[in-house]
C-alpha cells in the first residue's frame, strides 16, 4: 500500500471490491441482500439464555458531538409537563393530564446507521448510480434508509478486538485493524463468519471516553479498520459491520491527505451497511464470561423516509 497515492489504492480498491450489478440495477439494499430468511432463522436459534443487550450509546445533550461538519448532540425539549397538569394548563377533563417532548438531532449524531447514499466516489453513489440524483434537497429519493427497516434482524457475531489485540480491553488511537487482526480475533473467538453475518468490532475506544471524558472521540484519532481490510468486507460477504468508535475505520487514516478513504470503498461499491458509535461493551464481557460471541441481532434503522443514516437501538439477544 503506497500510503503517498490515496488516489490509486482507492481506485484499484473500488474496482477489485465492486458489487454493481450484483443485485440488479434498481437495488437499494446493497450487502444486507445477504441477509435472508434462513439466515435469520439461523439467527433466531442461538437464542439460549433470553438474556438481551441494547448496544445504544444515550441520546443525550451530553452525548459526543461537539460541532464538526455541523453535528450537535440531540435538544431535548419537554412540550408538556407535569406542573402544566398540575395547574391545569392542558384543559383536559376529570383530571387527566401528561407530558409531551420534542428533540432535534442530526441523525447521526450517536448510535447510528451510515445509509448507502451517505457517501460518493467521484460523484458515484451505491450500484454506479450519479450521486446529484440520488441525494437532493430533498434527501435519498432512491436508498433512503426507509428501504432498510424491516431487513436488518440477523446473526450477529462480536470480534472483540480489543480484548483479543489490545492492553486492558483496548486498542489504542490510530491502531489499524487488519484483516490479518481480524482473523486472529476470529481464531481466537472460535467463531466463524460469513455470509449474511452482522460483525461488531469493539476496540474499546467507548470505554476509554466514558472513563477519560469524550475528548475527540467524535472526529479524533481513533482506532479502526484498516483501509487493507475492504477486499475482506467484500470477499466474507457480510451483511453489515459497526464498531464502538466515530469513524469505523482508524483514525488518522493510513493515507496522506486521505479523509476516510474506507468509507469511500465500502459504502458506494461494495454496498455495505456500516455502524458507528454502538455500545459494545455490556455484550463484550458476557461474551467473554460465557465464550459465546454470535447471537440474534435486531438492529432496525428508524424509517425516515429519504434519510442518509439513521439512529438505531441494537438489542444483542444470547
Amino acid at each position: 500500500m503506497d500510503r503517498a497515492d490515496p488516489e490509486g489504492a482507492i481506485a484499484a480498491a473500488a474496482v477489485a471490491c465492486s458489487n454493481w450489478g450484483r443485485w440488479g440495477e434498481d437495488d437499494v439494499l446493497g450487502t444486507v441482500n445477504y441477509l435472508d430468511e434462513a439466515k435469520r432463522r439461523e439467527a433466531a436459534a442461538l437464542v439460549r439464555q433470553g438474556v438481551s443487550f441494547s448496544l445504544s450509546q444515550r441520546f443525550e445533550m451530553g452525548g459526543p458531538q461537539k460541532g464538526w461538519r455541523r453535528r450537535t448532540n440531540p435538544v431535548h425539549t419537554m412540550l408538556d409537563t407535569g406542573a402544566d397538569a398540575v395547574l391545569g394548563h392542558q384543559g383536559f377533563p376529570h383530571g387527566f393530564g401528561g407530558a409531551d417532548d420534542v428533540i432535534a438531532m442530526p441523525l447521526q449524531c450517536s448510535t447510528q446507521w451510515d445509509g448507502l447514499g451517505h457517501i460518493f466516489d467521484h460523484g458515484k453513489a451505491w450500484n454506479g448510480r450519479a450521486a446529484e440524483q440520488v441525494v437532493t434537497s430533498d434527501g435519498d429519493r432512491v436508498t433512503g434508509i426507509e428501504h432498510m427497516a424491516a431487513a436488518v434482524t440477523g446473526r450477529g457475531v462480536l470480534l472483540d478486538a480489543g480484548r483479543h489485540l489490545g492492553t486492558d480491553g483496548e486498542l489504542p488511537d490510530g491502531f489499524a485493524i487488519t484483516t490479518e487482526h481480524l482473523l486472529a480475533v476470529i481464531a481466537a473467538e472460535d467463531v466463524v463468519v460469513g455470509r449474511g453475518d452482522i460483525v461488531l468490532v469493539r476496540t474499546g475506544q467507548l470505554t476509554r471516553a466514558r472513563r477519560d471524558g469524550w475528548g475527540d472521540y467524535a472526529g479524533g484519532a481513533a482506532p479502526g479498520l484498516s483501509f487493507t481490510t475492504a477486499q475482506w468486507l467484500h470477499d466474507s460477504e457480510i451483511a453489515a459491520i459497526a464498531t464502538d468508535t466515530w469513524g469505523f475505520e482508524v483514525r488518522p487514516n493510513e493515507f496522506e491527505g486521505a479523509f476516510q478513504p474506507l468509507h469511500q470503498v465500502a459504502i458506494p461499491h461494495i454496498g455495505l451497511l456500516i455502524g458507528e458509535m454502538w455500545d459494545l461493551d455490556a455484550l463484550a464481557e458476557h461474551c467473554a464470561a460465557d465464550g459465546v460471541y454470535e447471537f440474534l441481532l435486531t438492529a432496525a434503522p428508524i424509517p425516515v423516509t429519504g434519510a442518509v443514516g439513521s439512529p438505531v437501538n441494537p438489542i444483542a439477544v444470547k
